[in-house]
């Protein structure tokens, strides 16, 4: 189940969580002091690219009924959309480029390509999901409120169908995340009041309107009889990029290793707990530079919920010290290939599409979410790496013995 204890769970005495809060703070008064023309150029020059990519492919879906044509114009439009998003849209959101004082890339301006009102999206991932990262029944990206991903979620009938869905979310990416904050099933229930609501969904409204009037009828009508083929690149490019999107997150909350935690415990949560739990329930995957660009720098997610609002092209920088601090005081930094851990994340979805009693691993050491509970009866180790090790090694004996 979910863990109650941090600091248990890490194997740190308040002392040491302490102490690991403050060389974190000392990383970010570092890197925030060393902003300057060097980041604001590689902003400068990824707005560039990203909006020659976009102009280049609506200028070649001018005549895409050449089958080459609408592959070129799909292809840099799906990367135009993949880019405006990760990198741009959700990292200048974050107040990543506030320091600049440049209205166009502002957190409180932007507006980003794609039908989620940018407002929605700060409140609910900005405000709820960063504040309360992994919190069952406090942060509602767990599981995005459609996907069971922790026992501590009762079962029941409708989670047999959540592979489906995984797989309806996944391609529909942007539309689960534009009716994310305006909470409609409490809306229903009675427990949002309507005249709250009501302006959330107008600006909604607006919103889609805006999107698919320049997807699906300006640039189709610009395109003249060559409309449909169009219509049907903007559709790919919006799947594409949706499904990129998709991977990039699940990739960094849904892993093994990503844990998840109780109310309780961060009722009186100090700035170092937080570090901590930013850096037990988040997890990264190996990247290049070109794919982190790609992911908005996401592959770097422990970074990125250590300094949501540091700048995204300092992420491989930090990288390096926070795994060192994690060696320093035993803490796991996990990460692996992409595909292991998209695949982690999938197998923790159908898995728990299942009633509890098909599962195998106990509650408190099962691989998606564990508790402090999963070192009992193993003698005290030095840290929290060593703990795991050992509490993986307990269970694989006993797996062991049940199939003699």
């Amino acid at each position: 189940m979910a863990i109650t204890d941090i600091k248990e769970y890490a194997h740190l005495t308040e002392a040491d969580v302490e102490a690991l809060g403050a060389e974190l703070d000392a990383l970010r008064r570092e890197i925030e002091s060393d902003r300057g023309e060097r980041d604001a150029r590689y902003l400068r020059n990824t707005i560039r690219a990203q909006r020659l990519l976009e102009v280049g492919g609506r200028v070649a879906l001018l005549g895409s009924k050449n089958r080459l044509a609408w592959l070129a114009g799909t292809t840099m439009l799906s990367l135009s959309k993949i880019i405006e998003n990760m990198e741009l849209g959700h990292n200048v959101m974050h107040g990543q480029w506030d320091w600049m004082n440049d209205p166009e890339v502002h957190s409180s301006s932007w507006e980003w390509d794609m039908v989620c009102a940018s407002d929605h999206w700060k409140h609910s991932h900005n405000v709820v999901h960063h504040k309360y990262t992994n919190i069952v029944g406090m942060d509602h990206d767990v599981g995005y409120r459609m996907l069971r991903v922790t026992r501590d979620e009762q079962w029941q009938p409708k989670r047999l169908i959540q592979p489906v869905g995984n797989l309806f979310l996944a391609t529909t990416f942007e539309w689960g995340i534009g009716l994310h904050d305006l909470e409609l099933a409490d809306v229903v229930a009675g427990r949002k009041p309507w005249d709250e609501a009501g302006p959330e969904v107008k600006k909604f409204g607006k919103k889609i309107a805006r999107q698919l009037g320049k997807d699906y009828v300006l640039f189709p009508a610009l395109s003249g009889p060559a409309w449909r083929s169009t219509i049907k690149a903007n559709l790919t490019a919006n799947l594409v990029r949706n499904l990129w999107a998709y991977l990039v997150i699940f990739c960094g909350h849904f892993p093994d290793g990503a844990e998840k935690f109780t109310e309780q415990d961060v009722e009186n949560e100090t700035r170092a707990e937080w570090y901590l739990r930013q850096m037990l329930g988040t997890a990264n995957f190996n990247a290049g530079p070109t794919m982190a660009f790609m992911s908005g720098n996401l592959c770097y997610q422990i970074e990125h919920h250590l300094y949501p609002d540091l700048p995204s092209n300092r992420y491989a920088e930090i990288g390096i010290r926070v795994r060192q601090l994690c060696d320093k005081y035993d803490l796991p930094y996990t990460t692996g290939p992409i595909l292991v851990q998209y695949w982690q994340s999938f197998r923790t979805i159908g898995k728990l599409a299942l009633p509890d009693r098909f599962l195998t691993a106990t509650a408190d050491d099962a691989p998606e979410t564990a508790s402090e509970l999963r070192f009992r009866g193993i003698a005290p180790r030095r840290g929290l790496k060593t703990a795991i090790a050992d509490a993986k090694a307990r269970a694989k004996e006993l797996r062991r013995r049940r199939s003699r």
